[in-house]
């Protein structure tokens, strides 16, 4: 049954003095990628030697200084991809690959044979330290887990001294930290830092895991804030951050964390990870980037990192997920549109020094995104976005009050087919609504004759001529086909621009007619002035049906 009573709540610490909420994140933390070993582990499939070499090499080229690659002691498959990058002399010297043991000799010792001849790397020690843990899975006294994390870290130095070699760094995770009481988490860690003495130069690192996600990302935050202030060799370790995504909320609680003093993050590309996923490496990454912070991980391919970890883990990324997924660049809302227009216009016409526009956190062309991606039409959208797809995509700018019955043209296209329309149906939508016109009604010639601030002309128009009287051709022609169909024509809207530069620019005339009552907008473009107005009123006015009554 769906009861609510059976859950108790988390209790938080009482930390009334905490400092973490004053703080913010100027640079990016230690990374460590887990997709080798903790996302590997979650897999359906587990990924094969070569997806894993693969997916290294991609971890390597983005940046990553520290890899965990493998429970070398688990299984053989982990244990062959580790040799191989050993023998095969595939980790670059600037990277040290880590390993996953248990506090286990005989898994230590595997693992350090998985592991010879390598020139840098990390032992990753663990053993749970939880209250449920230790009561229901183990048995143990605190004593008793303690005893085991001594031991375990002991073994690790002993095995370490058989191959001087190598540089060590040793690491030990009470794993569960997060349901572990916060006095005998410290407790146990520094017995552990005891045995390693990092303050004679042992690299040392502490690794928190929020093993399942208990409690809201503050609550994890004072827990990480508590371990740094009561660790009695802290400047001596770096603290490392390994959350998971149960509530979902891994990346929150690993930025907060970081603002409560942690060093290093442990996470995933993508969130890849066991249950709900672990801790999102490209999202908290790129979260540094958006408030312009250094990552130190480059993420300026965004399509290649999506292709390599769909093909090594066989798992979708979703489209909505956060920076990388295929739409979150996309507007479908006609507002979003309108405002993405006029903002990226604003930015560039006003060469603002940081990116600050509408709806769009960060430039999508810094992760390999294009613009053509950012507005798509279908029935939803508005009169801004249809205008920006043609002047993104065909250099067509329409005056403001044209939106409005194009985007009334293509949201009925959309809602008839029932899909989003294309840039192309958009322009072929415009041409055959605004632009095009039968021969019948196509400007031939016109004769324009001024005399006392009076225009008398003459026009060809397809096959026949009609004359009329203004004060300007357009007024003239107006005239000629009031008198010629018999109907109420009048402009109400008249805009015309130079769209292209030079003596041979075109002009480009957008109009909108009333004829009896009824609403017509048309384009044309020419190469002088008066010639664009009567066309684009020539094709306006052979909307309204006049032909068919009118013309033999």
């Amino acid at each position: 049954m769906f009861d609510h009573r059976k859950y108790s709540a988390f209790q938080p610490i009482r930390l009334t003095d905490r400092s973490w909420p004053d703080k913010t994140i100027t640079q990016a933390p230690d990374w460590c990628s887990v997709d080798l070993r903790d996302g590997n582990q979650a897999l359906v499939n587990p990924m094969s030697v070569e997806q894993k070499t693969r997916l290294f090499e991609l971890l390597v080229k983005l940046g990553f200084k520290e890899i965990e690659v493998g429970f070398p002691s688990a299984s053989k498959p982990d244990f062959d991809f580790v040799r191989k990058l050993v023998e095969e002399n595939r980790i670059p010297d600037d990277v040290s690959i880590q390993v996953l043991t248990q506090a286990r000799e005989e898994l230590i010792k595997r693992t350090y044979e998985a592991m010879a001849g390598v020139k840098k790397a990390i032992i990753h020690v663990y053993n749970s330290t939880s209250t449920v843990q230790r009561e229901q899975v183990f048995g143990q006294s605190r004593e008793g887990i303690k005893a085991i994390a001594i031991q375990g870290a002991q073994w690790v130095q002993q095995y370490a001294e058989q191959h001087p070699d190598t540089e060590w760094t040793f690491q030990y995770s009470p794993e569960s930290f997060t349901g572990t009481e916060l006095d005998y988490a410290v407790e146990v860690c520094d017995a552990v830092i005891a045995e390693w003495q990092p303050e004679k130069g042992r690299q040392v690192i502490i690794n928190l895991p929020s093993t399942v996600e208990m409690s809201t990302p503050n609550v994890f935050a004072d827990q990480v804030e508590y371990f740094c202030r009561h660790l009695a060799q802290r400047k001596d370790v770096r603290i490392s951050l390994h959350t998971h995504n149960d509530r979902g909320c891994a990346v929150a609680a690993t930025e907060l964390g970081v603002m409560a003093g942690a060093d290093r993050v442990e996470g995933t590309l993508m969130g890849n990870g066991e249950r709900t996923g672990n801790m999102d490496v490209i999202t908290m990454g790129m979260n540094l980037y958006s408030q312009g912070v250094d990552p130190k991980l480059d993420f300026s391919n965004i399509m290649e990192i999506i292709e390599v970890v769909e093909s090594c883990t066989e798992i979708p990324v979703s489209v909505r997920h956060p920076w990388a997924g295929e739409l979150v660049y996309t507007a479908f809302s006609g507002s979003h549109q309108d405002a993405i227009r006029k903002s990226v216009n604003y930015h560039t016409e006003h060469k603002k020094p940081h990116w600050d526009v509408a709806y769009l956190p960060i430039d999508p062309r810094d992760i390999g995104r294009e613009y053509e991606a950012v507005v798509r039409i279908n029935s939803q959208s508005g009169k801004g976005g249809v205008a920006l797809v043609l002047e993104r995509d065909y250099g067509i700018e329409l005056p403001k009050w044209m939106h409005f019955p194009l985007s009334k043209v293509v949201q009925g296209a959309a809602e008839k087919s029932g899909v989003e329309v294309s840039p192309v149906n958009i322009k072929k939508l415009y041409d055959e609504h605004f632009v095009q016109v039968a021969q019948s009604w196509q400007l031939q010639d016109y004769d324009l004759h001024t005399e006392a601030h009076k225009v008398s002309a003459q026009f060809s128009i397809g096959n026949h001529k009609v004359r009329g009287e203004g004060a300007g051709a357009l007024e003239a022609l107006c005239a000629a086909l009031t008198a010629q169909y018999g109907c109420q024509l009048e402009v109400i809207q008249f805009e015309q621009t130079a769209i292209s530069g030079g003596t041979d620019a075109n002009a480009q005339a957008c109009i909108a007619v009333q004829v009896d009552g009824v609403e017509h907008c048309a384009v044309a473009i020419a190469e002088d002035t008066s010639a664009a107005a009567l066309q684009a009123m020539l094709t306006a006015f052979s909307r309204s049906g006049c032909e068919a009554v009118k013309v033999a």
